[in-house]
């Protein structure tokens, strides 16, 4: 019953559309519920193609195995590590400083600059190398990731239709065509391209920032608080501090770290500080955001625990690794700690904690945090494996901001973390492997090398896009075997029967990129190739103009976040939803293909 099979597809694929569009469900929900029609559709009525094999449930699954999936989540692993070894931070400051006082101009400079590598690159390791830097340079700016993302990978896509090698859907295309004994040269399709790349970008840099949702990361209160905690530092022999000079009666040398008392020996220095430079033995009181602690420790060691007696062994801890996390905990009212010292409270014996620092509403004492006697209400840092800090759940005497933990960067592997970057790109880039297998092998490389632990890397996982890839590719393995795909631009082009060679090419330029938004475009360049070399045999016209209408319609995958990879890779740290992608990517398709219609038949002389 090959019409009951084809009706059934068409069914599923509009309602799925309009199921993520509508938000009313989770995108996990629908897409199960997607995957689940199919599969009972072809699994209770088997269907058989006309070359007489059946479409199995194997084939209807494949997409949870397709190499474009395994490519993004292990990227995803990838740029985890990158960011939980701050190797980006330096290159986001050194572009952020070029923009000036005007926020979004060095995100400017980043998408133009990506949109022009694009065109030399594959697009997905151009997607890569820049998200990591627009994280923090959105963080630093103040600037909604959600309005930043979208940019970035409509940007690439677009510099990858100015020339051969800028996409794999270009060489996929050029390769069909030589088989059908046309040559495509690597600027054959640079002018057109470099045209709808000026008209796209200027949408995609001017109007689309201007649409995007406002929409913040789900960070931890910790990340977001600015709150202040006093913690204490004792200075070893090999301490990062040691050596650093006071300047104007501060020491800039400590960053983020304000200095409000510094013991050396049994003598106290307050501030402001003359003359002195920090050196080993010295006890320092600081004050600073849980972030200046983290990058203190992901230096060094922050600071010896408090709950532990003066000696050595502090000195010779190793530097925390990528499980060690910080989090917060408050004193409870009645708490059996309240009124003890940090060194009496026996934390550290009790769970393995280290107590960092405390924060108090007032009466912040400029004294030893050893000495500090805790009160009800005194929020507590505390340092440890994730282990030992789940350990405090349903703790009544110290409550335990479970969503504050968040890992200590470990910045002493960020030349490691971007040496396996960097091998990434460019073994994909020079064609040396597969980037699916060094994406993979880097993915490895990050957990073995320990630039980020298990637990972040799972944290990477993005299940939306696993089951939306999954689900995606079972809906379109189904359109293309039932016939559906040849269908519509079958019917499109007898509907256009009798039209010029431009209305002809325009129609096939905007059903191209209808189905390459629901297909993948590799699928829709393949498919349409051959029906393009026919269409312009039929009509006694140069088949050039054909074939670039299928290049960069299969290109226009805007719409939908599985429309290309780029898009599922930007969907996780821009914090997208479905109808984010069809919102801001619709008028773009819209805008390249009348820009095509109106300049092909004058460009290629119809």
């Amino acid at each position: 019953m090959p019409d009951f099979h084809l009706v059934a597809i068409f069914v599923i694929i509009a309602a799925t559309i309009v199921a993520y569009a509508s938000e009313r469900w989770a995108m996990e929900i629908v897409s199960l519920v997607s995957l689940a029609a199919v599969l009972v559709v072809f699994g209770v009525v088997p269907y058989i193609g006309a070359d007489g094999q059946p479409l199995g449930i194997d084939r209807l699954l494949s997409g949870f195995s397709n190499p474009a999936l395994a490519t993004v989540i292990a990227l995803l692993i990838v740029g985890q590590g990158l960011f939980a070894t701050d190797a980006m931070e330096a290159p986001a400051r050194r572009l952020g400083r070029m923009g000036g006082t005007k926020s979004f101009r060095p995100i400017l400079f980043i998408l133009v600059g990506a949109g022009v590598i694009s065109a030399f690159l594959n697009n997905t390791p151009v997607v890569v190398i820049f998200i990591p830097i627009l994280v923090v340079l959105a963080a630093q700016r103040s600037i909604s990731a959600s309005r930043v993302f979208i940019p970035l990978s409509f940007i690439t896509i677009l510099g990858g239709m100015t020339t051969l090698i800028g996409s794999s859907t270009n060489l996929l295309v050029a390769g069909v065509a030589r088989d059908y004994g046309y040559e495509i040269g690597f600027f054959d399709i640079t002018g057109m391209g470099v045209i709808l790349a000026l008209v796209g970008g200027i949408y995609v840099l001017v109007v689309l920032p201007r649409l995007l949702p406002e929409r913040e990361a789900e960070l931890s209160a910790g990340a977001k608080s600015g709150a202040q905690f006093i913690g204490e530092i004792t200075l070893t022999r090999d301490h990062p501090f040691v050596g650093i000079s006071a300047k104007a009666g501060m020491f800039p040398g400590l960053g983020d770290l304000t200095l409000k008392l510094l013991q050396r020996r049994d003598a106290p220095f307050l501030p402001p500080f003359e003359d002195l430079t920090l050196s080993a033995g010295d006890t320092l009181v600081v004050t600073g955001t849980r972030r200046a602690f983290s990058k203190a420790l992901a230096r060094g060691r922050a600071g010896r625990d408090a709950d532990v007696a003066d000696s050595d062994d502090s000195a010779h801890e190793p530097p925390p690794g990528p499980d060690y996390h910080l989090a917060e905990a408050v004193i409870s009212p009645g708490s059996r700690y309240a009124g003890r010292t940090i060194q009496l409270s026996g934390l550290r014996a009790q769970f393995g904690l280290s107590v960092l620092g405390v924060q108090r509403k007032s009466r912040m004492a400029r004294s030893a945090l050893s000495a500090i006697r805790l009160e009800p209400g005194d929020t507590l840092l505390i340092g440890g494996a994730m282990e030992e800090i789940t350990q405090l759940r349903g703790n009544h005497d110290l409550l335990l901001l479970e969503h504050s933990a968040v890992a200590v960067p470990q910045s002493r592997k960020a030349r490691v973390a971007v040496a396996i970057f960097a091998a990434i790109v460019i073994t994909s880039a020079l064609s040396i492997v597969p980037i699916v297998v060094a994406a993979i092998c880097g993915a490895v490389l990050m957990l073995v090398t320990r630039c980020l632990s298990i637990l972040q890397a799972a944290r990477a996982f993005d299940r939306q896009i696993f089951l939306l890839v999954g689900s995606s590719v079972a809906l379109a393995t189904a359109l293309e075997a039932t016939g559906g795909a040849r269908l519509i631009a079958s019917t499109t082009l007898s509907v256009m029967d009798g039209a010029s060679p431009g209305m002809i090419l325009s129609a096939l330029f905007l059903v191209v990129a209808a189905l390459t938004n629901v297909l993948s475009n590799n699928a829709t360049a393949v498919l349409f190739t051959p029906i393009a070399l026919g269409i312009a045999a039929a009509m006694d016209v140069p088949p050039t103009p054909f074939i670039a209408a299928v290049i960069f319609a299969s290109n226009a995958s805007f719409a939908t976040p599985i429309g290309y990879q780029t898009n599922l890779l930007v969907m996780g740290p821009g914090h997208y939803r479905f109808s984010d992608f069809l919102r801001a990517g619709t008028p773009l398709v819209i805008i390249i293909w009348l820009t095509f219609s109106l300049l092909a038949p004058w460009y290629y002389g119809l």
